[in-house]
Order: C-alpha cells, then structure tokens, then sequence
C-alpha cells in the first residue's frame, strides 16, 4: 500500500466517523480536498489524460484533487455514476468547457492548462457547488520567464 492510499484510507475512517462521509449526514457531501487526490497520466507526446466521477449518492468528485505534473493538454473522461443530472464546468485556457451529465452518463472534455496553479471545477447547476460537487485540477511547475513579475527574487522552500 502506498503513502497516498494509507492518508485516504485514515481521512476516510475519520470522514466517516465524524458522518461527513454522504449526502444529508452531518455536511451536505463532502467538502473539498476530503476525498481522493490522484495524478493524471501521461503518454509519450505529452498529453495527460484522467477520468474524474460522481460516485453515487456522495454529492462528491472522485478524485476530489486532480494533480497534473505540469502545464498542457489533458484529455479529461467525466463519468457520472449518480441517479441525479449533475454538470461540470471546467477551466480552460481561453474558454470554459461544459458537460451536461444525464444519470449513469459520461463525456468527455479536452482542456489545455498550460500555466501552473490550482483550477477549480464544479457542477454549477442544483446547489450542486453547495452540496460539496467543487474540486480541484492542482498543475505543477514553474512559471515561465516571459510569465513572471519584474521583481527580485523570492525565497523558494
């Protein structure tokens, strides 16, 4: 078992515990950053790809933390296991994309992210953002020079 697979399992004993585990527990879903975090995979020319879901019942985004090792293209599968019609509003550089997701329902999105950062996405429509369907795409890297501020140099950790 790895690192990452022994912190969730621990959060999601203790997500239960406290009943912040479902939908109309002691929180309305899960709130961001409680659920899985997972690394988008990339193939030999350079774009990355994943699958995002809404697991049934939970309201939440598996994985609820999508980590890109850097700027690019990602080709993003989004399936919707829930009896419920949620969406996903996804950033983008240049232009949102959006996925209406009937019950038990997929589609798929390609973004290009080319800076990094954190991006958030989120099923707008419902009280769904309300209920816990936020969550973040994390990219990794450094700012490219033409990108920075004209200032000294700050302290890197």
């Amino acid at each position: 078992m790895t690192a990452t697979e022994v912190i969730n399992d621990e959060r999601s004993e203790l997500l239960a515990e406290f009943g912040l585990d479902g939908q109309n527990k002691a929180s309305m879903g899960r709130v961001l950053a409680t659920g899985n975090i997972e690394a988008a995979t990339e193939r030999a020319d350079g774009t990355m790809e994943a699958t995002i879901r809404i697991r049934e019942d939970s309201v939440s985004w598996d994985p609820a933390i999508l980590v890109l090792p850097h700027g690019g293209d990602l080709e993003l599968t989004v399936i919707n296991d829930d009896k419920n019609t949620h969406s996903c509003l996804l950033p983008s550089n240049g232009d949102q994309k959006f996925l209406w997701l009937l019950n038990h329902s997929r589609g798929q999105a390609k973004l290009t992210l080319d800076g990094p950062g954190y991006y958030w996405y989120s099923s707008p429509g419902g009280n769904d953002e309300g209920r816990g369907l936020t969550a973040a795409i994390v990219v990794k890297g450094e700012v490219p020079p033409e990108a920075r501020l004209d200032r000294p140099d700050q302290p890197r950790p």
